[in-house]
């Protein structure tokens, strides 16, 4: 999950044209779109820092807010009816992944 939450944090520092979309889509404006890429990088950093000092307290705790971050990108795409491609495959495809990597690090606590 780390690997995955670095790598969108990179590639959203010129986001591709599916980043984009998705941003553009439920209306989250431009100006902040910088905000994304430190929440997504933290959250790497978090869960890496967690893995190291072997604490599953710290990876359940930082796997709760990426699981709560993607929630919340469901709830917007919701409300802004954008139900298209990015919706189904990134934002659905996350919040599994989110939710799956919290149920490891929970089971091991």
């Amino acid at each position: 999950m780390a690997a995955v939450l670095a790598g969108d944090a990179l590639m959203s520092i010129k986001p591709p044209k599916f980043i984009s979309r998705c941003l553009s889509g439920v209306n989250f404006p431009k100006d902040w779109w910088w905000a994304l890429i430190g929440i997504k990088a933290l959250a790497a950093a978090g869960l890496i820092a967690g893995a190291a000092i072997g604490d599953a307290s710290v990876t359940t705790t930082v796997s709760v807010g990426v699981l709560g971050y993607f929630i919340f990108a469901i709830i917007a795409h919701i409300k802004a009816r954008f139900l298209k491609q990015e919706f189904w495959v990134n934002c659905l495809g996350m919040t599994a992944l989110s939710a799956a990597v919290l149920a490891v690090n929970a089971a091991a606590m």
